[in-house]
């Protein structure tokens, strides 16, 4: 699969901001998005316009970092000199795809996107010490990789609902055990340890630790005093149910 191309768009509000976008736009780099950023793809004497329109038109998304600057510049409309002229307004956004545009909110304590986007579901990046369980829904998002997958309707209308739990074969458990059967099939030994299990996924340290803990929780992992992993007879059958091994 190509990379998505992302269009990423700010007001350079302070060169705090511009540097926080700065650093936002190299992590998508980093985790496999073509992140699209002024600061990189602009130069003194290019159009900055025709950019804007080339790039919204043939992205495959749209960021939107909504501070309250930002959304104040939006609402204004298509006015302003300078960095002002960075802002993505209405008159751009219409041209394109509207499911296309995700905002995100950064510096903005009313939790507002521009009036012309609407009720939009927004990703909010205000607080740093949750940027990466944030930026792990933005990717999947991008990638599109949902955590969660709508569960497909039982057959049998009358199982009870509290026996009945929804079959997500994307979730963050899924995750955990295949990366589990791939590190014990790597190895003989009895018990694995965290790092064993790292080696075999991508998801980041610590989102692959909240869902490790759900695993163990769960009983299909088992986890000694010294951080040592095994796997349950319960774990084995949820590898093969899922399909994750042969039976």
């Amino acid at each position: 699969m190509n990379p998505p191309r992302v269009f990423v768009s700010y007001s350079h509000d302070s060169s705090e901001h511009k540097e926080w976008v700065l650093n936002f736009a190299t992590t998508l780099r980093n985790r496999g998005i073509d992140a699209v950023l002024d600061q990189w793809d602009l130069k003194p004497g290019d159009d900055l316009p025709h950019f804007m329109e080339t790039e919204l038109a043939c992205c495959d998304f749209a960021i939107m970092i909504c501070t309250a600057p930002y959304v104040k510049k939006a609402n204004a409309g298509e006015g302003g000199v300078g960095y002002e002229k960075m802002i993505m307004t209405s008159s751009f956004l219409k041209k394109i795809d509207s499911n296309k545009v995700i905002p995100i909110m950064r510096h903005n304590t009313e939790k507002v996107v521009p009036t012309f986007m609407g009720s939009k579901i927004y990703i909010d990046f205000s607080k740093d010490e949750d940027v990466e369980y944030n930026l792990d829904e933005l990717l999947r998002t991008l990638l599109a990789a949902p955590l969660f997958e709508k569960p497909e309707i039982g057959k049998n209308p009358f199982k009870p609902l509290n026996k009945s739990k929804p079959d997500r074969s994307s979730d963050g458990v899924k995750e955990v055990m295949l990366a589990t059967s791939d590190a014990f099939n790597a190895t003989a030994r009895e018990v694995i340890s965290l790092a064993d299990l790292l080696k075999h996924t991508s998801m980041h340290r610590l989102t692959f630790e909240r869902y490790l803990n759900h695993a163990v929780n769960d009983g299909l992992i088992t986890k000694d005093v010294i951080a040592r992993y095994g796997i349950t007879s319960k774990g084995i059958e949820y590898l093969i149910e899922h399909g994750l091994i042969a039976a």
